[in-house]
């Protein structure tokens, strides 16, 4: 047994794979992966723009789509053969664990993020053109992405939710989650057992961004016991907010309205731990995955991520060892100035953002590409 395996075994908790390559399902290394424990994979423009940008492995493809599509039509082609590759290795985790894992996450193109009514209609497209039952389809938590979540739901579609960074978010996507299953029972679903969702609540960013507020502030301390105080507070923010994040968790997924829905088949929408890798490599470099192991919660992480845990991670449930303090240390950052929701909706933009510009800079790529393809023939 690998540590991955220990960690689903012992804790519940599925570690997935924050990383899609073609060389990877060519050369086995996702089966490998899946072999030693993982449980899942997910993706996002800005993965696939690594994937695809400086190797020659979609060359012969997208040369071929060319003949008959745009570049942009292309590049969803090639996407899409990576997903239903990657789907078919995940399949049989899928089988065995009884839809509870084995998915694989397609993100609508990150332009749709502030527009309902188009990522609905992405979202309802990726789902019919796939058509598999461990495709997960990726919808950003903004204010936009939230009723469209709930629309998707309701129309027993399988949704990620991804891009939260915010408890006040996080209650909004399970309102969405369980707001769209009672839609589905209002329209004559008596069945919800294929409807299964993730909430990817960001964790490491958290730090980054709270850490930078904090240096600031101490730069402009009055003294230096104040100073210390900013700075000691460090690193406490991203954990702190993900251990209460579930606490909230378990107080929606419980009690008369959930249990209703149970009868019905419904499962838990869990919360996923996303961006745990460290970025700032004064900190362990498993800060984001050993303080947030616990029941029906999934952590996908990447490559270097993974290979650390398989190293020296330690299985032990630690998400709701102390909610009492995870509490007292956003109370902490609070009294020291730190706007939690202003964070928030700093790194939604970011997030948003940065997914675009990969996404346009891809699109850029590949139009060069066609280019070159085009003048050789």
């Amino acid at each position: 047994m690998t540590t991955l395996q220990d960690l689903h075994a012992q804790q519940d908790q599925s570690p997935w794979l924050d990383n899609l390559r073609r060389d990877y399902l060519r050369q086995g290394k996702l089966q490998a992966l899946v072999d030693q424990g993982i449980r899942g994979v997910t993706s996002n423009p800005t993965i696939f723009a690594k994937a695809i940008e400086g190797v020659d492995d979609y060359d012969e493809q997208f040369g071929t789509l060319l003949r008959t599509m745009g570049v942009e039509d292309a590049y969803w082609e090639l996407v899409i053969a990576d997903i239903i590759d990657a789907l078919a290795v995940l399949r049989p985790v899928h089988d065995a664990s009884e839809g509870v894992d084995g998915y694989v996450s397609l993100e609508v193109a990150p332009s749709l993020a502030h527009d309902t009514r188009a990522t609905v209609v992405s979202a309802r497209h990726l789902h019919e053109r796939i058509d598999l039952p461990n495709l997960f389809v990726k919808i950003p938590a903004t204010a936009e992405g939230v009723p469209a979540i709930r629309t998707m739901i309701g129309e027993r579609h399988s949704i990620n939710v991804t891009l939260i960074f915010s408890l006040d978010r996080y209650a909004e996507v399970m309102e969405a989650y369980v707001g769209g299953l009672e839609d589905a029972v209002a329209a004559g679903a008596a069945d919800l057992s294929g409807v299964r969702s993730v909430a990817s609540f960001f964790v490491s960013r958290v730090d980054t961004e709270v850490d930078r507020r904090l240096e600031t502030a101490a730069g402009q301390a009055a003294d230096d016991t104040s100073r210390r105080a900013l700075l000691d507070a460090r690193g406490t923010a991203a954990v702190a907010q993900a251990q209460q994040a579930y606490q909230r968790f378990l107080a929606v997924f419980t009690g008369p309205r959930w249990e209703a829905l149970a009868a019905l088949g419904a499962k838990v929408q869990r919360p996923l731990w996303a961006s745990t890798s460290t970025k700032n490599h004064a900190y362990p470099d498993l800060a984001y995955v050993d303080t947030l192991i616990g029941p029906d919660t999934v952590n996908t992480m990447p490559d270097e991520t993974i290979a650390h845990f398989l190293d020296h991670g330690t299985v032990a449930r630690t998400v709701d060892a102390r909610p009492d303090q995870s509490g007292a240390a956003l109370a902490r950052l609070e009294s020291l100035g730190i706007d939690m929701s202003d964070v928030a909706e700093t790194l939604e933009d970011e997030g948003v953002a940065s997914f675009a510009k990969s996404f346009d800079e891809l699109m850029q790529s590949l139009t060069d590409k066609a280019n070159t393809l085009a003048a050789g023939r």
